[in-house]
């Protein structure tokens, strides 16, 4: 998607679309008015007739027979003038893409860079429209081989009107993040449609190598042979059950100064998830192709992160398994030795991204990171408990996530903290080990973060559970069906916050 930023007005502007703004409170005045004066009233009649209100989300498409210099009209309702958000533009933009291109109409310009939203410079209102239209462009088709030509055309050209040459620069920077944004969350969702016939752990490692070298930041893979020598005992013991070697994946991106401590992010990357020999039911099985959403999610950000330049130091751990049942397959009853020493009683095979992560947890510290941060699909529970609509938020650095709740907000990827209070702790207490994979049914999405925490300790930590946001059912403008890119934009927002960026 191209994108031009030019101070011009939009009533003058020749377009073959000109998607406008409306408030539900403002359908009177300012450049509404202005505009419907310009279309001899066809807004007013098309108001009076209860075919637009400006409600939130809402559309009205017109063709404008030649009475200003754009063909059409399409206005996109924002609500009300005193609730309008970040978010908001980004539905609404994305509304608006997601309509244009059902018309197969692929150029358009908008003044919804112009929209003013209180609390946020132009860059970020620019970065959220972009954010919008780029994510309603979205298609993971490559293995369509039928009616292709019959999918509608994707937005290819953008023009973003400002009424200040000012703005121009503000309005640049921001779509340029968008565009970054994008970029990450395309390649996170790619990631976690892939099928698992495809998406074996030495795939990811393999396209992290290349992400690496493409935007030069360091990518090193420790196989099978380096991880018993170190000892990975979590990791492995999820690993023997498949035939496909397992990995740990390490990225590491200098942006910021060299003294400066970095930012470490850890996915959970099991790329199938049968549940061993703790077999999950068949139903839905299909979708276990996605239980590597966070380690695609880390991925996603670094992308982001390395295109944007965002001056910030980073190292991002992967650890990569499939979990599957077979005769090598690790039991329920097993103990493992884990990286840190701790020894694990393994109740049930399933709990398996807890397990896998404990390790990571326990190699990151060697790094020295100032703000740990781990996205994992680790429990049905928190779906239970938040359903498809916000990740939970867990852990030890509550000035972390503070600041991960406001990036929430403002990225549209909400998160929700739950409590990990001490006495959660005992839930996962073992007879006969240091620890067990499992605390039970009650507060399953918080014992499973006290699990964690046994192996975060001394950690400015932050546990995200994305069991519920990583994939999509019903499918939205701004997200499709299937893999949603989760974490990409909530983390790249967290960044620009910790760079002092708007």
């Amino acid at each position: 998607m191209e994108f031009k930023v030019k101070k011009a007005d939009p009533l003058k502007r020749k377009t073959p679309v000109l998607v406008v703004g409306v408030f539900e409170d403002k359908l009177k005045g300012g450049f509404f008015k202005k505009l419907d004066a310009a279309l001899d009233g066809l807004l007013q009649q098309a108001i009076r007739s209860g075919e637009f209100r400006g409600e939130f989300k809402e559309t009205l498409l017109l063709a404008t027979a030649g009475k200003i210099s754009a063909q059409r009209i399409l206005a996109v309702g924002l609500g009300r003038e005193g609730e309008a958000d970040l978010d908001r533009l980004r539905q609404g933009s994305a509304v608006a893409a997601a309509l244009l291109q059902q018309r197969r109409l692929t150029t358009l310009s908008t003044n919804l860079t112009q929209v003013r939203v209180k609390g946020a410079a132009a860059a970020e209102v620019a970065q959220a429209v972009g954010e919008g239209l780029l994510l309603a462009a979205y298609r993971f088709d490559r293995y369509r081989t039928e009616q292709r030509d019959k999918l509608p055309p994707v937005v290819s050209e953008v023009c973003c009107l400002v009424d200040e040459a000012a703005a121009v620069e503000a309005v640049e920077q921001g779509v340029a993040v968008a565009q970054a944004v994008a970029a990450g969350v395309y390649l996170t969702r790619d990631l976690v449609n892939e099928p698992g016939n495809v998406k074996s752990p030495l795939y990811l490692a393999a396209q992290a190598q290349a992400l690496a070298k493409e935007l030069g930041f360091a990518c090193t893979v420790l196989g099978r042979e380096e991880l018993e020598r170190q000892g990975f005992g979590a990791l492995l013991g999820v690993a023997r059950g498949s035939e496909r070697e397992p990995c740990l994946i390490v990225l590491e991106y200098q942006g910021g100064k060299k003294e400066q401590p970095p930012v470490a992010l850890v996915g959970k990357g099991v790329v199938f998830d049968a549940g061993g020999i703790s077999l999950k039911p068949a139903e839905k099985m299909d979708e276990m192709k996605m239980d590597m959403a966070g380690a695609a999610a880390v991925l996603g950000t670094f992308k982001a992160a390395a295109q944007a330049r965002l001056p910030v130091n980073l190292v991002g751990v992967i650890p990569a398994v499939e979990n599957l049942p077979s005769g090598t397959a690790m039991r329920p009853g097993d103990i493992l030795t884990s990286l840190s020493g701790r020894t694990i009683e393994v109740l049930n095979t399933d709990a398996e991204g807890r397990l896998i992560l404990a390790d990571a947890l326990t190699y990151v510290k060697g790094f020295k990171p100032r703000a740990v941060i781990d996205l994992a699909t680790l429990t049905g529970a928190c779906i239970i408990a938040l359903g498809h609509h916000a990740a939970a938020v867990l852990g030890t650095g509550e000035k972390l996530i503070e600041d991960l709740l406001a990036a929430g907000r403002a990225s549209g990827e909400k998160l929700w903290q739950l409590p990990l209070w001490e006495e959660y702790a005992g839930q996962i207490k073992s007879e006969i080990a240091d620890v067990k994979n499992l605390g039970g049914r009650p507060a399953g999405t918080i014992t499973a973060a006290a699990f964690l925490k046994k192996f975060a300790d001394d950690l400015n930590w932050a546990h995200l559970d994305i069991a519920g946001t990583a994939w999509e059912e019903k499918g939205e403008a701004w997200i499709p069906r299937g893999a949603s890119g989760f974490g990409v934009r909530l983390l790249m927002r967290f960044l620009q916050a910790e760079s002092g960026l708007k």
